[in-house]
């Protein structure tokens, strides 16, 4: 056998490690860029003293189909050439149902053509989530590459609040919500996704410490956690504190059933003694006695007014995503003229249904509650339970709980969505592949 190497094969290994070193950084630009792409969106920092009611925008639509459906491809792509195995396991019953469905609302929409839209921008937004915990090929690469994406979003926050405080901090000129004055926003359009996407990052970087990344770990959950503090975001601050606190005792509750009634009682009562109060009067009195608004800032009126519209669509809805600021909405009695403004009811669960029926509502809670918690199960019983899946069920249950005061499931491009999803499919790859260290 020869013991030398001729000049063709130094030139063919020197080439394969080149194009690797080319991979890898295209994987880790793909992988922040969706992420930064999501969170800063193509439209920020909005001037909220010139956006009239009705605007219900989600910026730069054209160039943002674009934007997705070519990450879409790319990141699609990226994973099968690697880990073509992990995204065969999303052909799962829970999944291929509730997809199913949702196609079908599509079709028998009131509105098919905006239904259609956005189910496009939905899905495109779905398969870079899905596609991107499979880029990173170690765990510290994917910690390098959170760590990344968290310090440059909080970056371009702050620097909104130094150099652009008119357009990163809630102003008494603003024409929608003159009393969110002095509320921190940074990039996004209002304190509350900001003080949301916060939280989200506070648990990124508690991650980053646990996985060794003491010092981006470190900035990251101080700057979060200013920056959630002056941005008044109380529901996001409170919910942080339980899922904190819920999913630390997850390491002492180690049975499904416990574990899923510790995690999960809170979401039924947040939905009971919040929606719930406009279907039952009993309920309704309950939340009276409660020391706190459960009406989350008077929006009994829409819950109402959603309430009563679904009543004679239960089976399908109105279709996906075309119920508001639709010709659905229509012939409104007097005192109710706001509702053709509104952009959602602030439940991610109510407006689900509105857009898919209770079958699609019972879909979504197999598929995106259910699910992902028998995940966590299973990473946990596969000694697959280090700081990356922790991660992914804090982020995961905050938006669960979240989604009880606020609107975003499949809500196309919105940053919220889009962390909840990345977060849903990890734990999914986690429960059935071992995470390389």
């Amino acid at each position: 056998m020869s013991q030398f190497v001729t000049t063709s094969q130094v030139h063919a290994v020197v080439g394969e490690i080149r194009r690797q070193q080319v991979m890898d950084i295209v994987r880790g630009a793909v992988f922040v860029g969706a992420l930064l792409l999501a969170w800063v969106t193509l439209r920020p920092f909005e001037d909220l003293s010139t956006m009239q009611i009705g605007d219900v925008t989600t910026g730069n639509e054209v160039m943002t189909y674009a934007a997705f459906g070519g990450l879409a491809v790319l990141a699609v792509a990226l994973a099968m050439h690697d880990n073509i195995q992990g995204l065969k396991t999303l052909l799962s019953p829970a999944f291929v149902l509730f997809t199913g469905w949702l196609c079908l609302t599509v079709v028998l929409s009131f509105d098919p053509s905006t239904s259609i839209r956005r189910f496009t921008l939905s899905a495109c937004v779905v398969a870079v989530a899905a596609a991107l915990p499979l880029l990173a090929k170690s765990q510290t690469e994917m910690m390098r590459w959170f760590s990344t994406a968290t310090l440059a979003l909080l970056a371009i926050c702050y620097l909104g609040i130094l150099l652009a405080p008119h357009l990163s901090i809630h102003q008494a000129t603003d024409l929608q919500e003159p009393q969110l004055a002095g509320n921190w926003r940074g990039s996004f359009g209002h304190k509350n996704m900001a003080a949301a996407m916060m939280a989200m990052l506070l648990f990124l970087g508690i991650y980053l410490i646990r996985a060794g990344g003491w010092i981006a770990g470190v900035a990251v959950v101080g700057l979060s956690s200013l920056f959630l503090f002056y941005s008044a975001g109380k529901s996001s601050f409170s919910l942080c504190f339980a899922v904190l606190l819920l999913t630390s005792l997850t390491s002492v509750v180690r049975s499904f059933w416990p574990r899923a009634v510790m995690l999960l009682t809170p979401l039924l009562l947040l939905n009971l003694l919040s929606v719930g109060t406009v279907m039952s009067e009993s309920l309704a009195e309950i939340a009276k006695l409660l020391p706190l608004d459960s009406s989350f800032t008077g929006r009994l009126d829409i819950w109402t007014f959603a309430v009563q519209s679904l009543q004679g669509r239960l089976a399908t809805g109105y279709g996906f995503a075309s119920f508001w600021g639709s010709s659905a909405i229509q012939n409104l009695p007097e005192g109710k003229e706001w509702a053709a403004y509104a952009s959602h009811s602030h439940n991610g669960y109510l407006d689900s249904t509105l857009g898919m029926g209770l079958p699609g509502l019972l879909l979504l809670m197999a598929a995106i509650v259910v699910k992902p918690l028998r995940d966590f199960q299973g990473t946990d019983e596969g000694g697959n339970n280090g700081p990356l899946a922790m991660v992914f069920l804090r982020i995961w249950l905050f938006g669960l709980y979240l989604s009880s005061m606020e609107s975003f499931f499949l809500d196309r491009a919105d940053p919220l969505w889009f962390t909840f999803l990345v977060a849903m499919f990890g734990l999914h790859y986690l429960a059935r592949f071992r995470a390389r260290a």
